[in-house]
């Protein structure tokens, strides 16, 4: 079979309960589940093929029967028909044995049978904003990393470097994508008007499904890739190759009419301009308006920003840090001090393995898209792609533990109502946050405005290690933090005068291979009057 199942696997699984996967694309946890899930519905088709294969050796034993009478008996003289035993069977046989082979219900039920699997579990399928979110997930991939269409392709995360392919990550396991698979990807693209990425994907579509036999699992056909190809050439501002590649179609196509018009169309749109050069005609990635630092935030998503080393800048260290805290005297926690502008630490070990898996347990339950605040509601947004679940100290002894352990590192108050609720987040395909703050800005939604003032710290917990990606990008303060399985990120929000650090932006990048699990705990103004105490002094 194509391997747009091995890539898109989460898209075409059944799941063994009645639960609905939702926005599986949201949420690597659903992308694991909807493995075993598949392996399902593979029993499912090895009992219809089972089932089939044994309807077919019927037809053949039927068949070699009735081919060796005509063979031998009907051979012999005509006096052997005479026999009435022999003659009884030719009539019995086309009026009855025939007739039961040609009108047979059992290929019906078979097929009915595995449809009817099938329906009964069509609620646990995926939507078709799963195949468009999982095909963002891709070209999002594309983007922040600069990786090579062509690459991705072969299932290879590669960068152009010098004129040479570079891989970003290699993986101990690999996959390669068909023309169909990058029909569909392509397909997406051009539903949403983006001709910057179908013009790649549909490229690739047309060079693998060329000289090659359409499958039945496939939904699109070489014609069809060349047809939205030609288009999305054209919507770019390359006439004359889709004017090329819309002739090409009319050799496999003679006959579709539109195509002829286009062509048409085509040939008088360039006897009307003017020649253009081929850098014109280069592909360019579109402006965005919405995401001004998109710049900064790639490329701190592929290297580590300007981050100074510890001894390039002595007032960076490394130490077993107590907080004056007796419950660290014994056990003093590692803390690397990644930043002072904004203050930044990266606490390693803050919780242990058995923890961190509890949490995810845990999270599993009440896992739900992530939203944004959207004026008064909150929303989805393509922004941000995760799903994430809210757990109480009371409910689960290990959140209570480590919420005193953020306490003894940070000496802040972190108990409902002058902290939020531990806020778990699984990452899904492409899963990423665009730049944002965590605190109230001035054009912040009402739902930042809270009775227990602003945000005034984050503390970030790594539930999971990835093999690639997923950096915390500081934008402005350009640096960036790889993910640090168990360790916790801790930053201020606010300057001690109140007023909120510009140079908090940050970012979650997109996970490029893994699982990524982080646990956020954010703390607020009030209740931290005599523990965090402020300054007229903007500079603190």
């Amino acid at each position: 079979m194509s391997s747009y199942f091995s890539l898109f696997i989460f898209l075409y699984v059944l799941n063994i309960s009645d639960k609905s996967f939702g926005e599986m694309f949201t949420s690597m946890m659903s992308v694991n589940e909807a493995v075993s899930a598949e392996r399902q519905l593979i029993d499912h088709l090895r009992i219809y093929i089972e089932l089939e294969i044994q309807r077919l050796d019927d037809l053949k034993r039927f068949f070699s029967r009735v081919k060796s009478l005509h063979s031998g008996v009907y051979n012999e003289p005509s006096a052997t028909i005479a026999n009435p035993i022999i003659a009884f069977k030719l009539v019995k046989r086309l009026k009855s044995e025939w007739l039961n082979v040609v009108h047979s219900n059992e290929a019906e039920e078979n097929i009915k049978a595995l449809r009817e699997g099938y329906r009964r579990m069509e609620g646990s399928l995926p939507k078709l904003e799963d195949l468009q979110g999982a095909a963002q997930g891709l070209m999002r991939l594309q983007d922040v990393y600069d990786l090579r269409v062509e690459g991705l392709v072969q299932g290879h995360f590669q960068q152009i470097t010098n004129g040479n392919a570079v891989d970003v990550y290699k993986p101990p396991v690999s996959d390669t994508l068909s023309g169909d698979d990058c029909f569909l990807v392509g397909k997406v693209a051009y539903d949403l008007e983006d001709y910057y990425h179908s013009v790649q994907w549909f490229e690739e579509a047309v060079r693998l499904f060329r000289g090659t036999e359409w499958s039945p699992e496939n939904e699109g056909t070489f014609e069809d890739a060349l047809d939205h190809l030609a288009f999305s050439h054209f919507k770019t501002g390359n006439i004359s190759y889709a004017l090329s590649l819309s002739q090409e179609l009319l050799l496999h196509d003679p006959m579709n009419r539109r195509v002829h018009f286009n062509v048409e169309k085509y040939e008088k749109l360039l006897d009307e301009r003017p020649p253009v050069t081929n850098q014109s005609l280069a592909l360019k990635r579109p402006d965005t308006t919405y995401l001004r630092t998109r710049n900064v935030y790639e490329k701190l998503c592929q290297t580590k920003g300007s981050q100074p080393k510890h001894f390039e800048n002595p007032r960076l260290f490394c130490d077993y840090f107590t907080n004056g805290n007796p419950g660290l005297l014994l056990q003093p926690i590692k803390r690397e001090l990644i930043s002072l502008h904004p203050y930044v630490v990266l606490f390693h070990g803050f919780v242990t393995r058995p923890e961190a898996k509890s949490i995810r347990e845990y999270a599993v339950p009440g896992l739900r898209r992530s939203v944004v605040a959207s004026g008064v509601n909150q929303a989805t947004a393509e922004y941000r792609i995760s799903k994430s679940a809210w757990l109480k100290e009371s409910a689960h002894e290990v959140v209570g533990k480590v919420d005193r352990r953020i306490t003894m590192v940070t000496g802040l108050n972190v108990q409902p109502p002058y902290a939020e609720y531990l806020q778990v987040v699984n990452y899904g395909i492409g899963g990423h946050y665009e730049p944002h703050f965590d605190h109230a800005t001035s054009d912040s939604s009402p739902l930042y405005r809270l009775k227990t003032g602003n945000r005034v710290a984050t503390f970030m917990i790594y539930l999971s290690s990835v093999e690639a990606g997923g950096f915390t990008a500081f934008i402005y303060a350009n640096f960036s933090v790889p993910v640090v399985e168990n360790g916790a990120l801790f930053w201020w929000n606010l300057h001690r005068n109140g007023q909120g650090n510009g140079d908090t932006l940050h970012a979650g990048c997109p996970v490029i291979v893994g699982d990524k699990w982080v646990a956020n705990k954010w703390v607020h103004e009030y209740g931290q009057e005599f523990r965090h105490r402020c300054s007229l002094n903007p500079e603190e």
